[in-house]
């Protein structure tokens, strides 16, 4: 199975421990094409339809004429056996300040 970033697969999160994000749900791939092919896992942020503002570490976004948010404060590496089927592909706006607000995240500073 071939995974590219940025795209959205449906995912099966569960189970999960604690305040995790569960069920299947639309998560964007954000681990590199590089990764991707060697790996049998993928790095992933669960992607919500509820849109919180005061949430510093999400990034709004439209697919499917859906808006959401992808959580980037809900990243965790999975199994591609848990990638269900693909939705789409982020377009590139989104995919930039996926890449900008993930530099924020881990900045050491």
């Amino acid at each position: 199975m071939v995974i590219k970033r940025f795209e959205v697969w449906l995912v099966d999160l569960n189970p999960v421990v604690g305040s995790e994000i569960s069920k299947a749900r639309p998560c964007i791939v954000i681990s590199p094409n590089e990764v991707n092919e060697i790996l049998t896992t993928v790095t992933i942020a669960a992607m919500t339809s509820v849109v919180r503002s005061y949430y510093p570490h999400r990034v709004n976004c439209t697919l499917q004429n859906k808006s959401g948010q992808i959580a980037l404060d809900h990243i965790r590496s999975v199994s591609k056996l848990r990638l269900i089927k693909k939705l789409g592909t982020m377009d590139e706006k989104t995919c930039r300040q996926v890449c900008d607000t993930l530099a924020e995240f881990f900045s050491f500073e």
